[in-house]
Parts: C-alpha cells; structure tokens; sequence
C-alpha cells in the first residue's frame, strides 16, 4: 500500500485568483489564523484586526478576509526596498521572510521591467497598500501553518475588460499581471472582470512547484473556499485550494 507522506496544496483557480482569496481560502482549510494574526504584528506597527466573514458566492460558503486598521490606513504605497526591508527585520521563521521577499521580487521584477526602471526603485501602488502586505506575508505564513511541502496550481483565467488603476485605466489583464504568467498555463474566461489581480499573479508564481491541468493525485485532507469581493453570474467568485498528502 502507498504511503502518503508529502504535504500537498492544489490552487484551484477557477474562478482567477487574489492575496486575500489566497489567504481566506488557507484560512478556511485550517491554517492557524491566531498565529498569523500575531505574526503579522511584528511587521505592522498598526493595530490591525484580521478576520474571516462566512458569505454565500452561487451557494457556495466561503470564507471572505476581512481587514481593519484601527488608527492608520491600509491605502498608503511604499516602494520595494521599504518592503523588503520590513519583510527581514519582522522576526518572522526565516522560510516565512523568504516567501514572502519572492512573492515580492517576482511582483516587483514585472513591474520594473513594464515600466523600465531598476527593481530598487519599483514603487508599489495597490500592492504596496497595507492590506496587500498583509495577503502577502498571511499567505507565507498560512502555507507555514499548514507544513506545506509541494504547491500545484490549476491554469489560471484572466478575465477581460478593464481595471482601473494608479496608472489610469489598463487592459485586463494587467501589464505587470501578464508580465509574470509568461510560461504559465491560462485558462479561457470570458468573465468581463479582473479575476487575477497582480497580487494572485504574483503568489502563484513565485510559491507554485507545478501547473498542473486538473486536481493531482493525493489524499484530501481539507478544503478552504476564499471569497472574492464581487458576484460573478456565470461562476462563484471563490478560489478553492485542497490540503493532502501525496
């Protein structure tokens, strides 16, 4: 008889993917979200209340990230050495620190070389944002929670339309977005929305060992839907991702 003793996570991304889908979804599959919420604080000097709200997409119950800052705002950019610099002085686990510095550096790669500029002066907008801090570093530490061996990762719809932006209004996907699926299996979606933000982009492909066209084998062990924001008729607006062993 097979053993099963890898740890596993599979991204079903059916309906796209975000930072706090991706987070709410891990949150929902088990990950300790008392040791993420303690963590987070040694990289925030904000008092910032991170919790999960049961919401309903097409029937399916999903867990939807909710994100408050008592005395400060989420809004405010920074640039990607100020991140990276709060990433290594946290005093998070070292594999946390550097996940979490490779979803940024792929994010901030696409974005220098969209913009033709060095990575050092990469000046993050809507990723910069606290809250976009927060589905980064949550993410790296949820995997972490869940003794995460191996990440697979379903083909990855887009979406269509246009998303408005710091820079003004710009095709969906977004420049930065596609720059970092380049190799990445897409998956057709005609939906007339952003489905996969930079941040999704950006997390799927600095943390997934294989894209992979359907569920792979393992032994499930957990399931977590993350809510999107929106409300989609032709599909529920939720990343699935499924824990096992392999």
């Amino acid at each position: 008889m097979k053993t099963y003793n890898e740890r596993i996570a599979y991204l079903d991304c059916f309906a796209g993917i975000s930072g706090d889908m991706t987070l709410s979804a891990l949150i929902d599959a088990g990950a300790d979200i008392e040791f993420i919420r303690n963590s987070i604080k040694s990289i925030v000097n904000e008092d910032v209340k991170i919790r999960t709200l049961r919401v309903k997409k097409k029937s399916v119950s999903a867990s939807l990230l909710s994100i408050e800052v008592e005395n400060g705002s989420l809004s405010p950019s920074r640039n990607y050495q100020d991140i990276i610099k709060m990433i290594q002085d946290s005093g998070m686990k070292q594999e946390v620190i550097e996940k979490s510095i490779e979803i940024f550096t792929t994010i901030g790669k696409a974005e220098a070389k969209i913009h033709q500029i060095p990575l050092e002066k990469v000046h993050f907008h809507e990723v910069g944002a606290l809250d976009s801090i927060i589905d980064i570093v949550g993410v790296s530490l949820a995997f972490h929670s869940l003794n995460i061996d191996k990440i697979y990762c379903s083909p990855i719809p887009l979406g269509s339309g246009i998303v408005h932006c710091e820079h003004g209004e710009l095709p969906v996907p977004a420049p930065a977005t596609l720059e970092m699926l380049k190799g990445v299996p897409l998956a057709e979606c005609n939906i007339p929305f952003e489905l996969t933000t930079p941040t999704g982009a950006g997390i799927a492909v600095a943390l997934t060992n294989e894209f992979v066209d359907g569920i792979p084998e393992m032994k499930v062990e957990s399931i977590g839907y993350g809510a999107g924001t929106y409300d989609f008729e032709q599909r529920p607006n939720v990343l699935r991702i499924i824990i096992g062993t392999k």
